[in-house]
């Protein structure tokens, strides 16, 4: 049995612990403790969720020794100094999207997991569903030939949530909404590095970006073409084209279906009342198991997200950030 602690009791909390609780076995997945800022927002998680443990802060979830790994939803400028002080108390972390603010933030967080021998993934969700699977062996047989553009969008008039609005909480579409698109490219290109990225961008009055636009140019005329908004609603749809034809890839980042070449091949989700805040989030219960099995075979990270692919994510995200101009005061601290 994996033992999960919860730090942070917001929205996205709530829903992995709903999908874990719903779809996944009792005796390989049991959440022990959640730990939230506030003694009163933990107890209140901690009723409505059946959790025997609520903490006041992050310090006693860290020392609870019958913790073995830490799911971590805490807003994006947290993410960095929490997943730190998890693997510093010997335990495995899951840590929200962006891993971190940059990338000198995620190298050092890495270095640390190694050094520990503790199991550290980003928790990008898409990774485990198995529409993803299941495109990858699509694009691996062949059969839409040799793919040469990826055109991918996510647009959610969300610009208004503070945490997306304020510069001190790590906010900008870029790090919530363009996260999903690079990677998205990342997967479909695996093992192909951008050759040339061009982005612009409009930044609000905080200073970060509301909508960022980019073309990731890779070897062999490869090309992807990115774009996030957080002020008008996009096709949120991924579509991978190759020689021989397409797959179209509606709610790319959670995804229950593929369309190839016009035949539509489904992938239900695991049953489950749907009593969550996301769109699809039952598919979060596929991280939870993705990141159990790595830790019962002993590896450090997943190979469905791998912690060089999240270097190489901050790296990218930090090249739009700088050509439309977001800094973030992280990005001037040593680590």
């Amino acid at each position: 049995m994996l033992r999960w602690g919860i730090a942070a009791a917001g929205k996205i909390s709530n829903d992995f612990v709903t999908a874990i609780v719903q779809c996944l076995p009792e005796n390989e997945h049991k959440v022990v403790a959640i730990a939230s800022r506030s003694q009163k927002t933990a107890d209140e998680f901690a009723k409505k969720h059946g959790i025997p443990k609520a903490y006041e802060g992050y310090d006693k979830l860290a020392k609870d020794e019958k913790v073995d790994i830490v799911y971590i939803g805490v807003l994006n400028p947290q993410h960095y100094e929490i997943a730190k002080l998890m693997l510093e108390h010997g335990k495995h972390v899951l840590c929200e999207k962006p891993l971190t603010l940059n990338e000198k933030q995620t190298k050092k967080l890495i270095g640390i997991s190694k050094e520990k021998n503790l199991f550290l993934m980003e928790a990008v969700w898409s990774r485990c569903f198995p529409a993803y699977k299941e495109m990858k062996k699509i694009i691996e047989s062949g059969e839409i030939g040799e793919v040469l553009q990826v055109n991918v969008d996510f647009g959610v008039p969300i610009i208004q949530n503070e945490r997306i609005n304020k510069k001190e909480l790590g906010g900008g579409v870029i790090l919530d909404l363009g996260v999903y698109l690079l990677q998205f490219q990342q997967y479909v290109f695996r093992g192909s590095k951008p050759t040339k990225v061009v982005a612009s961008g409009v930044l609000n009055e905080n200073g970060v970006d509301s909508s960022v636009a980019a073309v990731l140019i890779h070897e062999g005329g490869k090309t992807a073409v990115v774009s996030a908004s957080g002020t008008v609603s996009l096709s949120c749809e991924a579509r991978v084209s190759g020689t021989k034809g397409y797959i179209r890839i509606p709610l790319f980042w959670c995804p229950t279906s593929l369309d190839v070449n016009g035949e539509l091949r489904e992938f239900p989700l695991p049953k489950n009342s749907d009593q969550f805040e996301y769109k699809n989030s039952a598919g979060l219960a596929y991280e939870a198991e993705e990141a159990r099995k790595c830790i019962m075979k002993g590896k450090l990270e997943s190979p469905q997200i791998t912690q060089s692919e999240s270097i190489e994510l901050a790296q990218l995200m930090d090249k739009l950030r700088a050509a439309v101009g977001v800094v973030y005061p992280a990005d001037s601290e040593a680590y």
